[in-house]
């Protein structure tokens, strides 16, 4: 299997399987003399894992990361751990697998899943958990994205939240930044918290599940990273979270919403500012035009599809093209979109790092 490394200057290789016995990543390209230790990607980690409510996952993982390479402290860096510049990798142990979970349908296709199209291209897959397909491989990026926020300039700030569960959208009037870190959906608006939570127990409780929407916003990322054509930096954050498991649409600030705007309406205009650059009067554009980033505040978001191993029977195929109904058993999140939150922050992280150390190779420092 290919494809498992992302980015350009600061590279990103993930590896393991979902009931493997471990998951992590290689960090390449990070530079050296930055503090970091396992602390720092634990915090981010300890937002992704499993288990924390009734709304995820009951698989109980600590997700306790060991960094196996790339740093370095002694009596000359004061005992602060730094990083080298060379690889850095981090490993994180799977310890709650229960693979016979996956015994009934090791030769059956899981609709809304992956098993089919990794059987038909590789002739074999790993049917314990999904394999590389599983959300569990994003707990590496988690990892990734704690180290490239250490690479970019301590005024960017990188934040996510939920903002639509199945066909309910908060009340943006409403949005609370500190509000995310007080309920389980990691939700900014207080209101439609509380009422996800009876909601999404009516669903888990119907083995069900439900799809949703979430933002990620990046606020002081000064103008000019991205390149023209080929190395936009939205096709690149595009890029990013559609490779997020059970993502299927992406939009940068108003994305869709657009096409319903006429040009007078869309345009971001612009007045003098004080610091020498324009102030804008609005962010249609999501903080990028021309693949390049303005300095305003980079907005995106995406639709996570419902998780879809559910308890209703489903119709499908087995391997030998016999029809069959499949209930898939095991521990699944009622509504996957709410753990996708840090995995938004984390890639959105490593496209900024990157894109922060291609400007500085290319014209120097930014802004």
């Amino acid at each position: 299997m290919s494809h498992n490394t992302f980015g350009h200057l600061f590279r990103v290789t993930t590896f393991g399987e979902s009931h493997g016995v471990a998951l992590g990543c290689v960090v390449d390209g990070c530079p050296p003399g930055i503090p970091i230790d396992a602390a720092d990607i634990q915090a981010e980690l300890d937002r992704r894992k499993p288990g924390q409510s009734r709304f995820t996952t009951q698989r109980r993982e600590a997700d306790e990361v060991r960094i196996l390479s790339g740093v370095f402290a002694d009596d000359r860096t004061g005992g602060v751990q730094l990083t080298t510049g060379t690889p850095i990798a981090l490993e994180i142990a799977n310890t709650d697998q229960r693979s016979k979970d996956y015994s009934e349908i090791r030769d059956s296709y899981r609709p809304g899943h992956a098993d089919y199209a990794y059987d038909a291209k590789y002739g074999f897959r790993d049917y314990r958990g999904g394999g590389r397909s599983s959300a569990r491989e994003t707990a590496a990026r988690v990892a990734a994205g704690a180290i490239a926020r250490r690479v970019l300039p301590g005024e960017i700030i990188i934040q996510a939240a939920l903002v639509q569960m199945g066909p309910h959208a908060i009340d943006r009037a409403r949005w609370d930044w500190d509000e995310v870190a007080r309920n389980p959906f990691f939700c900014p608006d207080a209101t439609a918290a509380a009422f996800y939570e009876g909601y999404l127990d009516g669903i888990r409780k119907d083995g069900s599940s439900v799809g949703a929407v979430i933002e990620v916003v990046a606020e002081g990322v000064p103008p000019g990273l991205g390149a023209p054509i080929y190395g936009k930096l939205d096709a690149d954050l595009a890029a990013a979270m559609m490779s997020i498991n059970a993502v299927k649409g992406v939009e940068i600030g108003d994305g869709f919403a657009s096409a319903a705007l006429r040009g007078e309406d869309n345009a971001d205009e612009m007045r003098s500012g004080n610091g020498g650059g324009p102030t804008f009067l609005a962010n249609h554009a999501g903080g990028v035009l021309g693949g390049i980033s303005t300095g305003q505040p980079i907005v995106c978001r995406f639709a996570v599809k419902p998780t879809s191993s559910i308890l209703t029977p489903r119709m499908s195929v087995t391997r030998d093209n016999r029809d069959v109904d499949l209930v898939t058993k095991g521990r699944h999140d009622p509504c996957v979109g709410i753990r996708a939150v840090p995995v938004a922050e984390a890639m959105m992280a490593c496209v900024l790092a990157d894109h922060y150390l291609r400007h500085r190779g290319q014209v120097g420092k930014p802004g």
